[in-house]
C-alpha cells in the first residue's frame, strides 16, 4: 500500500512539475519567437544571419554537450542519493563543491575555445572555408561568445541542484532573459556597429549573465551558498565523472544531429542553413513545452525512486510520463505538417525573409515534423537509463544514431537538399528511440509496454482525424497568396482551436485516460 502511495505521490509531483516547467518553457517559447522574428526581419535568411546561426550554434553546442545534458543528468542522481541517504547539509556541500569545481573547468574551456574557434568554424562549417568574408565574420562571432558557456554551464548546474531540491519555475524562466537580451541588442546596438549582425553576438553574452545572476536568490533561498565553507573536491564529484563523458553522447545526441545537418548545409545554396534552424525552432516549441518539460520533471522524480529501490514505482511514473508526451507530441506533429506553411509565413514572412525563403523552410519543417514523437520519446526513455545512473547504453544508441544520421544525410543532401537533412534527423531519432527502449525492456523489465502502445495507437487515430479535419479548415480560411495577415492570424487561430476541439473531443470518446489528466491539470491551474 506504501509502494502504491508512494507511486501516485511521485506521478502527482512529476505532472505538477512538469505543469510549472511547461508553462515557463511556453513563456519562453513565445519570446524566442518574436526574437527570432525579428532576426528574420532585420537579416533575413543569407551570408550574415548564417554566419550568426553557425557561430551561435558552437558555443551553445558545447552548452548542450556539457553543461546543461549531461551534466544535470550526471549530477542530479547522485545529488538526490545524497539528499535521500546523507541528509541535505552534505548535499549542499557537494553542491557548493560542484559549482566551484565546474566554474574552474568552464573557464579553461571558454579560454580553449577561444584560442581555437577559426579551428571550430571549419570543422562545423567546412562551405565557409572558401568565402572568406563569411569565414572571419563567423569565427569573430564565435570567440565572441563563447564566454557564453562560462554563465549558460553554471546556470544549468543551479539548474539540476533547483530541480533536485523540487524548484523548477526559476530555471525554467530564466532563458526568458536571453531572448530579451538578443532582442534588445539588435533594436540597441546592432544599428550602431559597422557590421550590424555582430550585436546579437553581444545580445547573447549579456542574456548568460542575465540568467546565472536569476537563479542566486534561488540557491541562497535553497540554504546553498556559493562561498560557505565546502572541500573543492568532493568525493562524490569522482562518480559524477566517470558518467558524464558517456552522457554526453546520450544527452545531447538530437542536438548533435542538428549540428551534422548544419554542417552539411554549409555545402548547400546559401540560406539552407538558416532554413534548417528556423524549421528547427519551430519543432523545438512542443519539444521544449512538453518533451523536454516532463523529462526535466521526470528525472529526480526517476532518481529519487532509484536511491530508495523503488523500481515498480519507477516504471509506473516512466510509463505514465511516456504516454502523456506520445499523447500530446502525435497531435503537435500532424499539426505542424498541415499548417507548416501558414505557420513560418506568419512568424518569419517580413523584411528579407520573402516566400521562397518561406517555401523552403516549410519543407525542411515537414522532416523534422516526423521525428517529433521520436525527439520527445528518446529524451524520457533516456532519463530512465540516468536515473537508474547508467549513461553507457544511451551513449552506445547515440553512436548508432549519429552515424546513421551521417550516413543518411550525406545520400539525401543531393536529390532533396536541405529537406533531406532534416529527413536524415528524424530518421536517426526513430531508430534511437527503437534501440533504447528495446535495451531498458532488458534492464527493466516491461513497464507496461502494452498499456503504453495502447494508449499510442489511440493518440494516432485521433491525430489522424484531427489533422484531416484541420486540412479541411485551413483549405477553406487560410489564404494561399497574397492574403492579409489579418486573415492569416484568423484562420490559423480557427484551424488551432478546431484542432484540439477534435482532438480531446476524440480523445474523450475513445477514453483515453491522459485526457483525464490534462483535464485534470487544466482545471487545476484555472482554479489556481
Amino acid at each position: 500500500m506504501k509502494t502504491i502511495e508512494a507511486t501516485g505521490s511521485e506521478v502527482k509531483r512529476c505532472t505538477r512539475a512538469a505543469g510549472v516547467v511547461g508553462g515557463a518553457t511556453l513563456m519562453s517559447r513565445l519570446l524566442g519567437f518574436a526574437r527570432d522574428m525579428v532576426i528574420a526581419g532585420f537579416f533575413g535568411a543569407g551570408m550574415r544571419s548564417d554566419a550568426f546561426f553557425v557561430a551561435f550554434r558552437i558555443p551553445n553546442l558545447m552548452r548542450r554537450l556539457f553543461a546543461e545534458g549531461a551534466l544535470s543528468i550526471a549530477f542530479i542522481p547522485v545529488f538526490t542519493e545524497y539528499l535521500t541517504e546523507k541528509g541535505k547539509p552534505e548535499a549542499i556541500r557537494l553542491a557548493c563543491a560542484a559549482l566551484r569545481f565546474t566554474a574552474a573547468l568552464l573557464v579553461l574551456a571558454v579560454i580553449l575555445g577561444m584560442w581555437a574557434s577559426p579551428v571550430l568554424v571549419r570543422v562545423f562549417a567546412p562551405g565557409f572555408i572558401d568565402d572568406p568574408i563569411q569565414f572571419e565574420m563567423t569565427t569573430g562571432m564565435t570567440r565572441l561568445m563563447f564566454p557564453y558557456l562560462f554563465f549558460i554551464g553554471l546556470t544549468a548546474l543551479c539548474m539540476g541542484i533547483l530541480n533536485s531540491l523540487g524548484h523548477f519555475a526559476g530555471p525554467a524562466l530564466a532563458p526568458i532573459l536571453l531572448n530579451i537580451a538578443i532582442i534588445f541588442a539588435a533594436f540597441f546596438i546592432s544599428p550602431n556597429l559597422a557590421e550590424p549582425i555582430t550585436g546579437l553576438a553581444w545580445g547573447v553574452l549579456m542574456g548568460g549573465l542575465l540568467q546565472l545572476g536569476f537563479q542566486a536568490p534561488f540557491l541562497v533561498r535553497h540554504g546553498v551558498h556559493l562561498f560557505q565553507k565546502a572541500r573543492f573536491f568532493h568525493p562524490a564529484l569522482s562518480r559524477i565523472g566517470n558518467t558524464l563523458l558517456p552522457a554526453v553522447l546520450g544527452a545531447a545526441v538530437y542536438q548533435i544531429n542538428i549540428l551534422v545537418g548544419a554542417l552539411l548545409a554549409s555545402l548547400l545554396p546559401r540560406g539552407s542553413v538558416s532554413y534548417l534552424y528556423y524549421a528547427d525552432r519551430l519543432v523545438q516549441f512542443p519539444l521544449g513545452i512538453f518533451a523536454m518539460a516532463m523529462a526535466t520533471a521526470v528525472l529526480p522524480s526517476l532518481s529519487r525512486q532509484a536511491a530508495a529501490g523503488d523500481m515498480a514505482g519507477l516504471r509506473d511514473t516512466f510509463a505514465h510520463t511516456l504516454r502523456l508526451v506520445f499523447f500530446i507530441t502525435l497531435p503537435a506533429m500532424v499539426g505542424l505538417i498541415v499548417l507548416r506553411e501558414p505557420i513560418i509565413g506568419l512568424l518569419f514572412q517580413r523584411g528579407a525573409f520573402d516566400a521562397r525563403a518561406v517555401r523552403a523552410t516549410a519543407d525542411a519543417l515537414l522532416f523534422y515534423s516526423l521525428g517529433l514523437p521520436a525527439f520527445s520519446g528518446v529524451r524520457i526513455v533516456a532519463s530512465a537509463f540516468y536515473a537508474l545512473q547508467d549513461t553507457r547504453t544511451p551513449m552506445k544508441t547515440a553512436v548508432v544514431a549519429i552515424g546513421f544520421n551521417l550516413f543518411l544525410g550525406v545520400m539525401l543532401m543531393g536529390p532533396m537538399g536541405h529537406g533531406g537533412l532534416a529527413l536524415a534527423t528524424s530518421s536517426a531519432s526513430i531508430l534511437n528511440l527503437v534501440l533504447l527502449i528495446f535495451s531498458l525492456r532488458w534492464k527493466l523489465g516491461a513497464p507496461e509496454w502494452g498499456k503504453i502502445m495502447n494508449s499510442a495507437c489511440k493518440s494516432v487515430i485521433c491525430s489522424v482525424i484531427m489533422g484531416g479535419t484541420v486540412w479541411g479548415v485551413a483549405h477553406w480560411t487560410i489564404p494561399r497568396e497574397g492574403g492579409t495577415s489579418t486573415r492569416l492570424v484568423s484562420g490559423l487561430l480557427l484551424c488551432i482551436t478546431t484542432g484540439c476541439i477534435f482532438y480531446s473531443g476524440i480523445a474523450f470518446l475513445m477514453k483515453s485516460p491522459e485526457m483525464k489528466i490534462v483535464l485534470a491539470a487544466a482545471g487545476k491551474g484555472v482554479r489556481r
